[in-house]
């Protein structure tokens, strides 16, 4: 299939509708490939749309295959829980459940308008489409990427003070392996950003926009440093993230004329 989307190491989207062959022939197919290719088995959902295929890769696991169009949709679709929609996580489905909206029928069945009022105008409006099955999302073969991230989610929660030494050689490896992503894809920031999540899962990101673009470890850590020094570090760490944003093609000059790129000293 010449449409292939590739969203990282075990998941890939593809566009069929070009292709002659039965859907079962043509998932057939695939399974047995990437058999013959890794010696490993893989979950299909074909469906009409990228959503409802997500969802549908994971009904039949290990090594299934699950078929369904939209006028299944309520009957095997809108009887799973909230969470199988990719995008609704932990803290949308304890909201969703506070008013009483704990599978996908459910939340199909909430007014729109509802919706909007308790989560916001887009929120709502995507919630309420997702849930009838709706995703014109296409496949997506190219692009270019916005931002580059690394984040830690810690064995335990971690002090800012009490586990300082940890902290800070978790946060120096997290821009070592930024700069690295942003070197082997040949991309230059002009955004570094932090994210925290504390203990009680409530997350924060600060973000600081520079003069010229960098990608070397050094320059990151201390853009990193800066935006850390914005947050309240009273609470105990559950999550460490470091984000590149804003990204432009190493070798591109800045508007003064300035690119940068330089090593970490040892």
């Amino acid at each position: 299939a010449p449409q292939i989307e590739d969203r990282g190491i075990d998941e890939i989207y593809i566009d069929l509708s070009d292709l002659p062959d039965e859907s079962n022939t043509l998932a057939q197919r695939i399974k047995q490939a990437v058999f013959e290719a890794t010696g490993l088995t893989c979950s299909i959902g074909i469906t009409p749309n990228k959503l409802l295929s997500k969802i549908c890769s994971d009904l039949d696991k290990p090594n299934g295959i699950t078929i369904l169009g939209m006028d299944e949709i309520a009957t095997r679709i809108w009887p799973l829980p909230a969470r199988k929609i990719n995008g609704i996580g932990p803290k949308a489905t304890e909201r969703l459940a506070q008013f009483s909206i704990n599978t996908i029928g459910e939340l199909a069945v909430a007014p729109v308008e509802f919706l909007v009022s308790k989560f916001g105008r887009a929120t709502g409006a995507w919630l309420h489409r997702v849930a009838h099955g709706i995703d014109e999302r296409p496949v997506v073969t190219e692009s270019e990427p916005k931002s580059i991230s690394r984040e830690s989610t810690f064995e335990r929660d971690l002090h800012a003070r009490q586990d300082r030494a940890e902290l800070s050689e978790i946060f120096t490896s997290l821009c070592l392996r930024v700069a690295d992503d942003l070197k082997r894809k040949g991309y230059a920031s002009r955004t570094i950003g932090i994210k925290l999540r504390y203990s009680d899962f409530h997350a924060v990101t600060r973000d600081v926009t520079l003069p010229v673009s960098v990608s070397d470890a050094l320059e990151i850590r201390k853009a990193a440093g800066e935006c850390l020094k914005r947050v309240p570090l009273e609470q105990r760490i559950r999550l460490l993230g470091v984000r590149a944003g804003s990204l432009v093609p190493l070798g591109l000059s800045d508007a003064d004329g300035v690119a940068v790129q330089a090593e970490l000293p040892l």
